[in-house]
C-alpha cells in the first residue's frame, strides 16, 4: 500500500496547518499530487490499465478545480503552491 496513514499525517503536517488538519486546501493539493505522482509511474508501466488512467485524469480534474478556487480566493497561496510542486498552467 503506498498511501499509509504515517504517509498521510506527514504531508498534512508539512503542507496543512497541523497534520489533523485534513480540510485546508494546501494540504488536499499536495495529497493530490502524491496520489498522481504514483498513479502517474504505475500508468507508464502498465499502459493498459484503463481503469488506473481514468482515476488519474479525474484526480488531477479535482486538483485543478481546488487550484482554480484558490487562484480565485487568494492569489498568493496559489503562486505559493504551484512554485512549491512545480505546477504549470
Amino acid at each position: 500500500m503506498y498511501l499509509t496513514p504515517e504517509i498521510k499525517k506527514e504531508i498534512f503536517k508539512k503542507f496543512g496547518k497541523t497534520e489533523n488538519d485534513t480540510g485546508s486546501i494546501e494540504g488536499q493539493i499536495a495529497l493530490f499530487t502524491f496520489r498522481i505522482q504514483h498513479l502517474t509511474e504505475h500508468v507508464k508501466k502498465n499502459h493498459k490499465d484503463l481503469t488506473t488512467e481514468r482515476s488519474l485524469v479525474r484526480l488531477v480534474g479535482k486538483r485543478r478545480k481546488l487550484l482554480d478556487y484558490l487562484k480565485r480566493t487568494d492569489i498568493e497561496r496559489y503562486r505559493t503552491i504551484i512554485k512549491e510542486f512545480k505546477l504549470r498552467k
